[in-house]
């Protein structure tokens, strides 16, 4: 279909990205061998890592509903119905009870509320025909949990790489309230996925990392369900002491999902600022 398409080709240069980074993660270590030891990089011995922040992510969201046979048309929510960019809060939490086991927690609600915008096309959603001109307004949720493990094959005193295992806890909700009534449609799964991770100090003050995740339904499982989840992540941090830093990054979630005869293709693009404080 064509949303999946378009989540397929966004994540594609996602993938080489971050290869380039955990390559670069990694080799730092490495030629570490070869030289004398390195000071240890600041911020890295810890046992409880907490941060919160604002993503200002652009959101490109299209939802397709059916309803008692009558099926639904592609409704682009920034486009048709007004959605505005705005800031996201963010938390999260990482355990770590060994140098290379992390234990992590993500929390991310998003809801975006629009006053009543006038069509200018006409579309059909959740067996209603919305006609131009009608005024409708839109209450869009997108909030996820994130519960992930960790693990750091390559742990040195300057860089990391490793795996990641996520279980992602995802519930949307689109609803559409106008003259005609109240429609709405909803979609909850735990979303497993699986990625990359790594990071590199520049300097043991400062560092440059990234991290991917990803999920596929397979094509065969089933003609009524399916899905694709890819998470993408670049930052830079710079830790004042072992226990205070602040991070700048760039995020790019794209998911897709069919369940039935409704699907959906959502994108959150744009860079954040977190505060971190580790113990």
């Amino acid at each position: 279909m064509a949303q999946r398409d378009i989540v397929r080709r966004s994540a594609a240069w996602r993938v080489g990205a971050l290869a380039m980074a955990l390559l670069g993660a990694g080799a730092l270590p490495a030629q570490a061998q070869f030289r004398p030891p390195m000071e240890a990089a600041v911020g890295e011995d810890y046992h409880v890592e907490a941060s919160y922040g604002w993503w200002n992510a652009t959101p490109g969201l299209i939802v397709n509903s059916e309803s008692l046979g009558i099926l639904g048309t592609d409704v682009n929510l920034v486009d048709d119905l007004g959605i505005a960019k705005k800031n996201l809060g963010r938390l999260n939490v990482v355990l770590r009870p060994a140098t290379k086991h992390k234990f992590r927690f993500e929390y991310l609600p998003v809801e975006y509320l629009t006053d009543a915008v006038t069509l200018q096309r006409e579309f059909v959603f959740n067996g209603q025909r919305y006609r131009v001109g009608l005024p409708v307004s839109t209450t869009a949720q997108y909030n996820t949990f994130r519960f992930g493990y960790e693990y750091d094959f390559i742990y040195r005193n300057r860089g990391f790489a490793g795996v990641l295992l996520d279980a992602k806890y995802t519930d949307v909700r689109v609803e559409l309230l106008s003259p005609i009534g109240e429609e709405f449609t909803t979609a909850v799964a735990p979303i497993p996925t699986i990625g990359f991770v790594g990071r590199g100090y520049v300097t043991k003050n400062v560092a440059i990392g990234g991290e991917l995740s990803f999920f596929r339904v397979p094509d065969n499982l089933s003609e009524d369900y399916d899905g694709e989840y890819t998470d993408f992540d670049i930052y830079g941090t710079v830790n004042f002491t072992n226990n205070v830093g602040a991070t700048v990054g760039y995020r790019s979630v794209d998911v897709f999902y069919q369940a039935d005869r409704d699907t959906g293709s959502l994108t959150f693009k744009g860079l954040y600022f977190t505060g971190v404080v580790r113990f």
